[in-house]
């Protein structure tokens, strides 16, 4: 098969799961179910590239197991935390601005433009599981293993450090900035972005080295769109503590918090 038909494949996935997606938030009324199928929409794509690809290698069942953690872990994380929670406020918004043309909006400005997101990002992945490239691992691979490592640490420390601190009624209105938020405003966004780079290591190590425009768009969406810019901008007029944590603390990347 040929990479250009993979890349087709892989496309038509993510956007017939989006599709689904979509019909279902219809049933619930609920447009931000789409969010808890993100990480499983890159599984499903891995998987779907795995079976229908003829190459054999320890690289590519690695890729697909690792794929398959990122995702099916982020993907109940965000099912488990949103839960009872109704639908996300962005969704809500869309909906009564867009009044009865709200599921054709939705369609293509939520549902299908995440399965074109989720089709780029998922390059380093297809191309990996699509090329036999060396048959045996090298510092590369090495390379993509430390960092899924690291990058799946501080998504999932983070997310539980999170998690533990919410659940504690004597922390409503306050600013974690203990663990792993001390070093970071956001832990689990940079570890989320680590893992991606990670996958290009491995796609690299095959060959791919063109993709490196999945990694590079998935850090961009973190750090300036869905991610950091976005939840900043809540957080900044909710919580007035959050304006001093800013000033000492990294907005991403990790490092010590200033003392000024």
């Amino acid at each position: 098969m040929s990479l250009i038909a993979l890349l087709g494949i892989a496309l038509l996935t993510a956007a017939a799961l989006m599709v689904g997606v979509w019909v279902g938030s219809l049933a619930v009324r609920d447009a931000s179910i789409v969010d808890r199928f993100w990480g499983l929409g890159f599984v499903l794509v891995a998987a779907v590239a795995f079976v229908v690809t003829d190459s054999a290698s320890v690289r590519k069942t690695l890729v697909l197991a690792l794929v398959t953690l990122w995702g099916v872990r982020l993907s109940v994380y965000i099912t488990w935390r949103n839960w009872g929670e109704g639908e996300d406020y962005r969704y809500r918004e869309m909906r009564e601005k867009r009044g009865r043309l709200f599921p054709l909006v939705s369609l293509v400005t939520v549902f299908l433009l995440q399965a074109l997101l989720l089709w780029l990002v998922v390059a380093p992945v297809v191309y990996a599981q699509w090329s036999a490239g060396p048959a045996a691992l090298g510092w590369l691979d090495v390379l993509g293993a430390v960092l899924f490592g690291t990058g799946f640490f501080f998504e999932t420390v983070g997310d539980w450090q999170m998690a533990r601190f919410k659940a504690d009624p004597a922390n409503k209105g306050k600013v974690l900035d203990t663990g792993l938020w001390r070093y970071t405003r956001h832990p689990n966004y940079f570890g989320d972005a680590v893992i991606w780079w990670a996958f290009f290591a491995f796609a690299v190590a095959a060959g791919g080295w063109w993709t490196f425009y999945g990694p590079l768009l998935m850090t961009f969406l973190l750090m300036k769109v869905s991610g950091v810019a976005l939840l900043e901008k809540n957080l900044e007029k909710t919580k007035p503590q959050y304006r001093e944590y800013v000033e000492r603390t990294s907005s991403f990347f990790p490092w010590p918090p200033s003392k000024a």
